[in-house]
């Protein structure tokens, strides 16, 4: 495993984290029901082979954003028997519950209580946005951050983001923040905080993880028939993964890039390039051959969704990232009959009663309810 300097904390982390948000369920498909046994395996196993950032946060693995989900007990199991030691854990606070200062709190102390240590490694103000930020700053975040890690309950404060860049400046400058997380992948150089971002959080001394490597997945097994074409013309033999973590890597700006990996297949390759791939070792030939299936993908996804499942649970029952999986991978390969085979009739997209609570929750800024119009058109 390769590691690399996490910016101005002056810890080294290991090139991949392992995200605890898409882990593996018991039968039944409930978000809540972890299968713990084969999950708890997968995570030993990549920190025995080195990953030392394990990624959770309040409302992973639950129904909705409003309550805490069972990731983060998961990982308080995971950790036992001496594995708290080997890694560098990372939780986020709920930022769309806070309200006042002392909800700070109460959310901290909480979240040391369900992973059962006594500090957090690297604690984030989690998915901040224009709205919930203007609420932050008036409720005290900066006073809070200071007393956290002066009183020892967090070592290190950062945030991740999911808005534009200017907004991304203006708190990379506000705090004296320690890192940062953002969505970062070869399709997305231009997206939220983007290339822009990642350098001038890097300049200014924030060390950087990186989520959505894969796009939840679409740059590992959804991409069209033209790019697996272009990928097979080379005499690099590598898998579309190995391509997309490659690409993100390459950047000497990035610390750690977070997986969520729930097969062991998945973490032995992703362990297997985290520990060949350097910062700026991809050649002008391989970065070309990248930059042509992005502009491949770039003409046929309909709708940025990465499948966050932010929007969920939809009042009406609507399957938000499920619609738009079908509908996306209908324009990228010309055919699909999973939408009426795998969505039940209240999961389809014309039972969206046009609430509108599922933007307010959307990082990517999507008009879902103008797109569900349309995947009720194609496939209704």
């Amino acid at each position: 495993m390769l590691y690399r300097k996490f910016g101005k904390t002056n810890e080294m982390v290991s090139a991949l984290g392992f995200g605890c948000m898409r882990l593996p369920l018991l039968p039944g498909g409930d978000p809540t029901k972890i299968d713990e046994e084969k999950a708890i395996k997968l995570v030993r196993f990549a920190i025995d082979e080195g990953v030392n950032y394990i990624d959770t946060a309040y409302p992973y693995h639950g129904t909705g954003m409003q309550e805490g989900g069972a990731s983060e007990p998961f990982v308080a199991k995971v950790l036992k028997d001496g594995y708290r030691e080997k890694v560098k854990l990372a939780t986020k606070l709920p930022s769309w519950l806070i309200k006042t200062r002392e909800d700070m709190d109460k959310y901290l102390n909480e979240q040391l209580q369900r992973l059962e240590t006594d500090s957090i490694d690297f604690y984030l103000v989690h998915a901040l946005n224009a709205g919930v930020w203007a609420t932050l700053k008036e409720a005290g975040i900066s006073e809070f951050l200071d007393q956290a890690i002066k009183d020892g309950r967090i070592k290190h404060a950062g945030f991740s983001f999911h808005d534009k860049l200017d907004l991304f400046k203006e708190i990379v400058d506000y705090y004296d923040w320690s890192f940062c997380q953002i969505q970062y992948n070869y399709l997305d150089e231009d997206f939220q905080a983007g290339t822009e971002g990642l350098k001038y959080a890097s300049q200014k001394g924030l060390g950087i993880t990186i989520m959505e490597p894969l796009r939840g997945g679409k740059l590992a097994s959804n991409l069209p028939a033209e790019a697996y074409k272009v990928f097979d013309k080379t005499n690099i033999k590598r898998t579309p993964v190995d391509w997309a973590l490659s690409w993100v890597w390459n950047h000497s700006e990035v610390a750690v890039v977070l997986s969520g990996m729930n097969e062991m297949n998945q973490i032995i390759e992703n362990i297997k390039t985290a520990s060949e791939t350097k910062a700026n070792s991809l050649t002008q030939k391989e970065l070309n051959l990248i930059a042509e299936v992005k502009t491949i993908i770039k003409e046929k996804v309909k709708v940025n969704c990465t499948a966050c499942e932010y929007c969920m649970p939809c009042p009406s029952g609507v399957n938000i990232p499920g619609c738009f999986t079908f509908y996306n991978n209908y324009h990228m390969f010309g055919k699909e009959e999973n939408y009426n085979r795998f969505l039940t009739s209240k999961q389809k997209a014309s039972n969206c009663v046009e609430c509108g609570k599922c933007e307010t929750h959307c990082p990517q800024g999507i008009s879902i309810r103008a797109e569900l119009k349309n995947v009720k058109t194609l496939f209704e």
